[in-house]
């Protein structure tokens, strides 16, 4: 894996290019080869995945999904939705005990957001944080979403599953953007923009969270699983074959699901081939 420090640069340089063009989107050809290059040097060294700052690491992910995937053109929503990302994140993980996964947490939220309970200090930020709730959750969250709930801010007994949270995020970015407040934290254009467009932000969400945040890029782990078996086939570096096998266990493979995993450590013992 290349220098943490020197990803951590490269990621900053990919915000400043965002920030300089804001209005426009510049995702060249190239801009697009340095994304795709940092996340696969993100997943070098599997041993080392922690090694970035979250902020970092989940700009990244949303630069890929948001500016990249879907002609994102306004730095400032990049910038509220990676830090809103990192926000949730690191609560979740402090609120949880070992063991308890993301449950819990998720309930309090959904409950929070579907039944207010007017314990912030002004309007405003209520009605920001249960946008915000309501995007994380139908984001990051979409297959929690689906059974009965009575009651709600929306009245009678509502379904809960992923457009109601699309329904009330919309909702509440709006409300939040019409607050006076909104214009005194210079927040009025970005919450504006969640609302009008909170269902494209939603879906980069779900990206995201499929192959990053609750999953991993498992294309990207096999071609580097497979990398690393030519590597130790040329070299006959164990630390390779070790790699190799690593990648493999973070795929949860094995003979019986992918019989070329065990052909292809057959090949390794026997040897470098020549051809």
């Amino acid at each position: 894996m290349p220098d943490p420090e020197l990803l951590t640069q490269e990621i900053a340089g990919l915000r400043e290019t965002i920030r300089a063009h804001d209005g426009a989107n510049v995702a060249t050809s190239a801009f697009v080869r340095k994304v795709d290059q940092l996340i696969s040097d993100f997943y070098d060294d599997i041993d080392e995945l922690t090694a970035l700052r979250l902020g970092d690491i989940l700009d990244l992910f949303l630069i890929k999904a948001l500016y990249v995937n879907r002609r994102s053109r306004d730095a400032e929503t990049l910038t509220y939705l990676g830090r809103l990302l990192e926000r949730y994140l690191q609560a979740s993980e402090l609120s949880l005990g070992p063991g308890r996964g993301f449950l819990p947490y998720l309930t309090d939220l959904m409950e929070e957001t579907a039944r207010p309970s007017g314990a912030y200090q002004n309007a405003f930020e209520a009605y920001r944080k249960y946008g915000d709730n309501a995007l994380f959750i139908s984001g990051v969250f979409p297959s929690s979403l689906g059974r009965k709930r009575g009651g709600g801010p929306m009245g009678g007994a509502p379904h809960v599953d992923r457009q109601y949270f699309i329904t009330l995020g919309r909702r509440y970015y709006e409300m939040a953007a019409r607050h006076d407040m909104a214009e005194w934290v210079r927040l009025r254009a970005t919450l504006e923009r969640l609302s009008r467009f909170f269902e494209i932000y939603v879906e980069a969400l779900n990206e995201i969270s499929d192959r990053y945040v609750m999953g991993i890029d498992m294309q990207l782990i096999a071609d580097k699983m497979l990398d690393a078996f030519n590597r130790y086939r040329e070299t006959r570096d164990e630390r390779h074959l070790e790699l190799a096998r690593k990648y493999a266990a973070l795929l949860r493979l094995d003979a019986r699901n992918w019989p070329a995993l065990a052909k292809l450590e057959a090949q390794a013992a026997e040897g470098p081939a020549y051809y």
